[in-house]
């Protein structure tokens, strides 16, 4: 008699079990239906240099962008909070630019732009690497100077590269003739690709930046240079080192545009604009996206020096590219918070999962060394650090 109502008990809970399964599935259907698919929002207006019309002022967001530029920008953060942790229990060495802040610029960029277009940045690279489309386990196993690392474990956080993204450059402002180099051997092929040049606010007076610039504008590269304008040059504000701060205008007889770099929609639009001008065959522009870090320069620089804490957090209240998004979805009834949450969760395990990954990994074999110095050579010799001592390597 026990195991007969013991029997119906089960019976009457996993009949029960089962319509609440299915209450939440129709729930859930009935508030994927109700959710906004597509919203348009006004954005800040561009200042403009040497244009007479500039991006769109109002920039449509569908619902499956808006949950991916979250997911990427979210990851993006993890992941460099996650370096910093890594860093404190020096799992990871020597330098290391963190990027937190400033998602929106990456972001903003890579919808703008198709992945066959190029993209060349300086040291502060985690985050272009991956909206290039190297997974996360890659670059923290880079970080940690793993073989399982995107360049094998030999070029940590200043060296890394994918297809159509050359890096990760460690030599302040090199990156942007290399980028005008670039674009043109876009017009040489004649493939109606651009290539997007970076730089930050602390290069941008650098002698070689102002010669690519003369350069592409000559030859009508399909260039976009882009000053990531974070504040601060190391720790040197902009008033201090620059005699004019309007970086957008210091290409001169360049057209520039002056962007909000904490709003995704609005990098989106610049860069949509800019990219259309350069396909049009009308020559480079020069952009200028005002954005911020919350990190200091570099792991080594406590970021609280030559700025306030409390500068910091009012800018993470009220311009953070993250939050910002968020809640212009939420708002607009795009998402929920639940999703949002699970979302977070996901994002999460996936950071600790690519940690552990590159904790785990083995460092590459000192025979490794000197492999891919060329992409398709014979085996050579290399000399070590000394006469005697022969390397190979292996393209």
């Amino acid at each position: 008699m026990q195991n007969m109502l013991t029997l119906i008990s089960n019976v009457f809970r996993l009949g029960n079990a089962s319509k609440n399964v299915g209450a939440r599935m129709v729930a859930s259907t009935r508030s994927f239906a109700d959710f906004t698919p597509q919203a348009s929002f006004d954005i800040k207006k561009c200042e403009l240099h040497r244009l007479e019309e500039g991006p769109s002022e109002t920039a449509v967001l569908t619902r499956e962008q808006g949950l991916q530029y979250y997911r990427t920008m979210q990851t993006m953060r993890r992941m460099e909070l996650k370096a910093d942790q890594l860093y404190k229990q020096k799992i990871i060495r020597g330098f290391c630019h963190l990027y937190d802040g400033q998602e929106a610029c990456a972001m903003g960029i890579e919808a703008g732009i198709n992945p066959t277009d190029h993209l060349i940045t300086a040291y502060r690279a985690h985050g272009y690497t991956f909206t290039r489309g190297v997974s996360v386990r890659e670059i923290l196993a880079e970080l940690t100077g793993r073989r399982g690392g995107v360049a094998k474990g030999k070029g940590g956080s200043m060296h890394m590269y994918a297809k159509h993204f050359y890096g990760g450059n460690g030599i302040v402002g090199a990156q942007v003739p290399l980028g005008a180099g670039v674009a043109l051997a876009c017009q040489y092929q004649g493939n109606n690709q651009v290539c997007v040049a970076l730089y930050g606010d602390g290069a941008a007076n650098q002698g070689q930046i102002f010669e690519s610039f003369n350069m592409a504008a000559l030859w009508k590269l399909p260039c976009i240079f882009i000053c990531e304008n974070n504040k601060f040059g190391m720790g040197t504000s902009v008033e201090r080192s620059s005699a004019s701060t309007d970086y957008f205008k210091r290409g001169d007889y360049i057209p520039g545009i002056k962007v909000d770099g904490m709003d995704v929609l609005c990098v989106r639009e610049a860069i949509k604009f800019a990219a259309d001008y350069c396909r049009a065959g009308k020559g480079p522009i020069v952009m200028e996206l005002e954005t911020y870090r919350y990190h200091g320069h570099s792991m080594s620089d406590p970021g609280v020096s030559y700025r306030s804490r409390e500068e910091i957090q009012e800018v993470r209240s009220k311009s953070d590219p993250i939050t910002m998004l968020k809640e212009r979805m939420l708002s607009n009834n795009m998402a929920s918070v639940e999703e949002i949450k699970e979302i977070d969760v996901e994002i999460r395990k996936v950071i600790e999962d690519a940690a552990q990954f590159a904790i785990s990994d083995p460092e590459p074999p000192l025979d490794e060394l000197c492999n891919h110095i060329f992409a398709n050579n014979p085996p050579m010799e290399v000399r070590g650090t000394n006469p005697w001592v022969k390397l190979k390597s292996v393209s």
